[in-house]
């Protein structure tokens, strides 16, 4: 190849599973630029990428056909692509594809159509009053919106019509518009406390490090941490905050408003387009100073990035389980380190891996051990259902209903939590014993009483209520096994009837905006009793709410998951955290089948520190994470036979000598997912052995078949 074909080749990294970028031809481009190339027979958007060229030869090469006017990639974002495909071992292009996730916005924004005074006056009209006010909107010379219009004079669009077809009025075009007003750093500051005055301060720094800030729920975090955001502002830099479930920031975007005097730009996946659109581009231009979103808000353009926060870093809804395997708060760290950026995690109940990089000094610990204006800790009561259980066919206990009367006859609020959708999770035929499961998955279908319907939690799947068994015939047979939200709202209405009861799960909350409406009916004091979901548990502030009860604090103890006795206490202690957060004092009871277990002890006694030294020592003593290293591999395929032959091949290559250790193969719990069958193997590695190497060289060493899909899953939350 000839240096002057050297001199035009430009590589070009496309959102596609693609391991490298392709070469295409083309002058005056720099690494960066978001440029539109062909691709068989389209064009798709793609990103001049960093290093030389492939080798191809430059008469077999394409040319770029354009540059898009948005500003270039920055270097710490390519770098942080890069970074997360080679640690996930995911293919470049895929991970930059959630960087490109709006191509529309790569297009210039349309202008906004408007309204103006036409150039020579009409011959005379019926003047009516509402054509006199459009008339005179427009008076001053300027052009106004049909939305702009409509506010000022209360007019219709039949009316703008009207007057276009007489010629008084025309259509003028304008520029888009500024869709975000800027916060404000010194507008609305609330007094700190001593405690959170001193942690702010802490937080004030500029430069990557890392901050753990813990503190107990209702210690006013949010408020710390607010104060970093602003720092950022005052240099004139953006601010990104990472929630884990960004449908349940009603009260959150009420608290920045009423701190920075502006909204800021919240990104998740109800988005509309149109939204998302202007989102991704105004903070590609910097117009967006603050956003708040999910995890997959990461992965925007900010030109000016000043802070990063995750908000209760410990949730496992930042690990990303499909498609590229990532957990958002590692990732956030990477890309702080990056943007050399200081980044804060906050939670009441931090992660054991956080936990542990704090006490090694990697993260700077801070912590707020009051609540706000020194409100009360509520008091934890355990409820020994082997001693007190329910009447028959029930799921609340005597003691636990007393105490939500007596809440409720004091005018108060009160929480029943019980982290499982639907009515009931499992219908059973009382004839033959027959178990209703997903006909794609190897999973039982849920009750969804109030939908008519049975429901498959892992693929969507859903069908009628069978009138009859369809396994035996038998006819009204079918029984309801166990309790979902649903069948505990209906034993409470029963059991209370002059309260108002209000459901609070994804099934009957869809999206943000069905979310605020539940919080300010509950604000309101238009809701009594809450029958909730974690969806409940998620950092909600309601002064009148002083009784909760859980009806199952032992779900999330089972199923061999190594975190679950750390997820269960991060869930209840959460959960607690609703109960009397302002003047009137809270009481949390929680049934349970195991009051000797340790989670439970740790609940009632308050000691999170004695739980998490014998979670550290078991943890320690088998080599598990974050004292070890894991990596899973699951293998699925619609052909059963191929995927167990895919399987025990790899485990035939699976590496020797001591580096690691590999586990399995064997059918995953959820041995058929989406009608495809899985299997799972696990690698496992000591802490300073990094795994990705290990990985490339067993997995080159064996070529699957092409019907056999294989998932990394580097650091698993999930083992499914």
């Amino acid at each position: 190849m000839s240096a002057s074909d050297r001199a035009i080749t430009v590589p070009v990294l496309l959102p596609l599973p693609l391991p490298g970028p392709y070469d295409y031809l083309g002058e005056g481009f720099a690494p960066g630029d978001i440029v539109e190339v062909p691709l068989g027979r389209r064009f798709v958007a793609g990103v001049v990428w960093d290093g030389g060229p492939g080798g191809v030869e430059a008469g077999r090469l394409k040319p770029v056909a354009r540059r898009f006017e948005v500003p270039p990639m920055r270097p710490a974002l390519r770098r942080f692509v890069a970074r997360v495909a080679n640690y996930t071992l995911s293919p470049p292009g895929s991970v930059l594809r959630m960087a490109l996730s709006v191509p529309a916005a790569l297009e210039p924004p349309k202008p906004r159509r408007a309204w103006r005074l036409a150039d020579i006056p009409p011959p005379a009209m019926r003047a009516t009053p509402q054509r006199l006010a459009v008339l005179e909107a427009l008076a001053g010379g300027g052009a106004l919106t049909a939305a702009e219009i409509a506010r000022e004079t209360g007019v219709g669009p039949g009316v703008l019509k009207g007057l276009a077809a007489l010629g008084a009025v025309e259509p003028a075009a304008l520029p888009p518009g500024p869709a975000f007003a800027p916060p404000d750093p010194n507008g609305g500051r609330v007094a700190l406390t001593d405690e959170q005055a001193a942690a702010a301060r802490e937080l004030g720094g500029t430069g990557f490090g890392v901050s753990l800030l813990e503190g107990i729920a209702g210690s006013g975090k949010t408020e710390v941490y607010f104060e970093a955001v602003a720092a950022a502002l005052r240099q004139d830099r953006q601010a990104l905050i990472l929630l884990p479930e960004i449908a349940l920031t009603a009260q959150w975007m009420q608290r920045f408003e009423a701190r920075f005097g502006a909204r800021p730009l919240a990104w998740h996946s109800d988005l509309p387009a149109g939204e998302r659109r202007r989102g991704w581009r105004a903070v590609a231009e910097g117009e967006a100073r603050v956003v708040v979103g999910a995890r997959s808000a990461l992965f925007l353009p900010f030109p000016a990035l000043g802070v990063v926060v995750v908000d209760e870093e410990h949730e496992p809804a930042f690990k990303q389980e499909d498609g590229v395997a990532y957990h958002a708060r590692d990732m956030a760290v990477l890309r702080a380190r990056l943007e050399d950026v200081p980044v804060v995690l906050a939670s009441a109940t931090p992660s054991l891996e956080s936990e542990e990089n704090a006490n090694a000094g990697r993260y700077k610990r801070l912590g707020l051990a009051e609540r706000y204006k020194r409100a009360a800790l509520p008091e934890v009561s355990l409820i020994d259902l082997r001693r007190s259980p329910p009447p028959r066919g029930q799921w609340l206990a005597a003691p636990l209903e007393a105490a939500l009367r007596n809440a409720l006859e004091a005018g108060e609020q009160a929480l029943l939590f019980l982290n499982r959708r639907g009515y009931a999770p499992l219908t059973l035929c009382r004839a033959c014993g027959h178990r209703i499961e997903c006909r794609h998955c190897s999973a039982w279908l849920v009750e969804h009483r109030l939908a008519g319907r049975l429901q498959c939690h892992h693929c969507g799947h859903a069908e009628p209520l069978p009138l009859q068994c369809p396994a035996c015939g038998a006819e009204e047979s079918l029984a309801a096994c166990g309790p979902g939200v649903e069948r505990i709202a209906e034993e409470a209405a029963a059991l209370f009837p002059e309260a108002r009861l209000g459901v609070f799960s994804s099934d009957s909350v869809r999206g943000p905006r069905a979310a605020a409406e539940f919080v300010a009916k509950v604000e309101a004091r238009e809701i009594d009793l809450i029958i909730g979901t974690q969806l409940a548990a998620k950092g909600h502030h309601f002064p009148w709410l002083t009784a909760v009860g859980v009806v199952d604090g032992d779900l999330g103890l089972a199923g061999g998951d190594l975190r679950a006795s750390e997820r269960t206490h991060q869930l209840l202690t959460q959960v607690a955290g609703r109960a009397g957060r302002a003047e009137r004092p809270g009481r949390v009871l929680v049934q349970t089948w195991q009051p000797e277990n340790p989670v439970m002890q740790a609940l009632a006694s308050g000691n999170r520190q004695a739980f998490l030294e014998a979670e550290r020592d078991g943890r320690r003593a088998a080599g598990m994470p974050p004292y070890g290293r894991l990596a899973a591999l699951v293998l699925a395929s619609r052909d059963p036979a191929a995927v167990e032959a895919a399987a025990r091949a790899l485990a035939r290559a699976a590496p020797q000598g001591g580096e690691a250790d590999v586990l399995g193969p064997a059918p995953a719990p959820l041995a058929l997912l989406r009608g495809r069958h899985r299997w799972r193997l696990l690698l496992k590695a000591p802490r300073e052995r990094p795994v990705q190497p290990v990985l490339r060289a067993w997995l080159g060493s064996v070529r699957l078949p092409a019907n056999v899909s294989l998932q990394i899953d580097v650091d698993p939350y999930s083992f499914m």
